[in-house]
């Protein structure tokens, strides 16, 4: 039986839980695809797996929720051996194994092939990021060139991804720190105004846009009742992150907290969503220097358990990458 290097999670805890083990190599039926994994961006999903805060993970479990690579082999013939693929949720790293592993098996319907010249690194970095960042302005805020958009919790990866889509898309942003050191960073990624995070950003937000932003997208979670008081009537806000850790708000009066007209909603993304995101033109995009992956550091396979602790610090601007050696 063939065997991979794998990471497994026997039970929740601590970075120092990720444990480097020899398993066998999963064998695709012919409705999967079996992807040697070049590359995997970290996300925060993890994280919370990893913690324990994943309602019906199951372990052991291989986690990951994304991977770039190329086709080992696809028992039905929807690709071909060495074919450039991406993969992204649909139960990956949750449901069943992910990619923190040389090999991954997932259904050939959440498999879209590629070709790009972008290296494992900066193609590592998209998949997950992008698909979060479009889905959240086209499909749940509905943005339109004019708006105005608040981004709460600027300097994540999603935050700086959103901003970079929604300049190209025509709309005004503002975006928010709770580090100052950070603002330059914001306006790099598009960011017209940076505004500094104490907690409450409605007045602020209310000096620049007096009548209040068209759009809201909250990553942060736990500042979603005072994000709400920036929306102007009939504004938009999405929920999408929850970078304060907290997965639940224990004060929550709708009547009272949702603004009359303005609309609330949420969004998670899942493996269809991959097919409507533009990975290939963005891909192009970054390859011609005109947009960035957001790559803000690589780590080692034999570097998983550094990367976590990394990443469970805040440390990163930008997307934390895996690349295969």
């Amino acid at each position: 039986m063939a065997t991979m290097q794998a990471v497994v999670l026997d039970q929740p805890g601590p970075p120092e839980v990720l444990q480097y083990r020899q398993v066998p190599r999963p064998e695709p039926t012919p409705e999967q695809v079996l992807i040697r994994v070049r590359a995997f961006g970290l996300n925060r999903s993890e994280l919370f797996t990893r913690q324990g805060h994943s309602p019906g993970v199951a372990f052991p479990r291989i986690l990951g929720i994304e991977a770039v690579g190329t086709v080992e082999t696809a028992p039905g013939g929807q690709f071909q051996p060495g074919q450039t693929v991406v993969t992204v949720m649909g139960g990956m790293g949750r449901a069943f194994d992910g990619s923190y592993a040389e090999y991954t098996c997932v259904p050939a319907a959440q498999v879209v092939p590629l070709t790009t010249t972008l290296d494992w690194a900066q193609l590592g970095a998209l998949p997950e990021l992008l698909q979060t960042a479009w889905g959240c302005l086209t499909s749940a805020l509905e943005v339109q060139a004019g708006h105005t958009l608040l981004i709460r919790g600027g300097t994540t990866s999603v935050g700086l991804m959103a901003a970079q889509l929604a300049k190209h898309l025509g709309l005004t942003v503002l975006a928010t720190t709770r580090n100052p050191a950070k603002a330059a960073r914001l306006r790099q990624a598009g960011a017209d105004h940076v505004v500094l995070d104490t907690g409450t950003l409605a007045p602020e937000v209310r000096r620049l846009c007096p009548q209040g932003v068209d759009r809201v997208l909250e990553l942060v979670g736990t500042t979603l009742l005072d994000s709400l008081q920036t929306a102007a009537r009939r504004g938009i806000v999405c929920m999408a992150g929850m970078v304060g850790n907290a997965w639940t708000l224990p004060e929550f009066e709708p009547m009272v907290a949702i603004p009359s007209t303005v609309r609330l909603t949420s969004y998670s993304g899942t493996a269809d969503d991959l097919l409507a995101t533009p990975l290939a033109w963005f891909a192009e995009e970054v390859a011609a220097g005109r947009q960035s992956a957001l790559l803000h550091r690589t780590f080692g396979f034999d570097e998983l358990v550094a990367a976590h602790r990394y990443m469970e610090a805040n440390e990163a601007t930008g997307k934390l990458v895996v690349v295969m050696q």
